[in-house]
């Protein structure tokens, strides 16, 4: 195991607001699936709280642009979850509650063990992959890099 963890972070426009009875579905999910993410193999954390619980959004942007950031031991651990967990149905379902952008939705990157990302540097992370493309620094899932053997790699 590297010195290293993956952190993730994907943010999703909804195409109603999460109290209409379009998103019913999703939203009355909520609970069970971040349930399932925190007791899945490899999870180590996420954030919780006002912009983060997808019923509570951030008062700063959009109100109909959900965050979620999470921690994992390895970009296998949340892929198991995201695509080969009940979660995987929501992932296919998408279209039924967001919009899409046509931007990069999703960024990774790997951070030193025992640390936290915040959500300004989950916002920056995302703006970087959407203005320089994938490389270590941020990332996705169809370009993935591995954890770097040194922390300098990330600077």
């Amino acid at each position: 195991m590297s010195g290293f963890h993956l952190a993730q972070f994907n943010i999703a426009r909804l195409i109603a607001p999460i109290e209409a009875p379009e998103s019913a579905e999703f939203r009355e999910a909520l609970d069970r699936i971040n349930a399932l993410a925190e007791a899945s193999p490899g999870f180590i954390w996420r954030a919780t709280g006002t912009g983060f619980d997808s019923e509570i959004p951030a008062d700063d942007i959009d109100p109909m642009i959900l965050a979620n950031l999470s921690v994992w031991e390895s970009a296998e651990a949340l892929a198991a979850f995201a695509y080969r967990s009940a979660h995987g149905a929501f992932v296919k379902r998408g279209s039924a509650w967001f919009g899409s952008s046509g931007l990069p939705q999703v960024v990774m990157w790997w951070i030193p063990a025992a640390t936290l990302p915040t959500r300004d540097e989950a916002f920056a992370r995302l703006e970087r992959l959407r203005s320089d493309g994938p490389g270590v620094h941020a990332f996705d899932f169809k370009s993935r890099f591995s954890a770097p053997a040194r922390l300098e790699t990330l600077a």
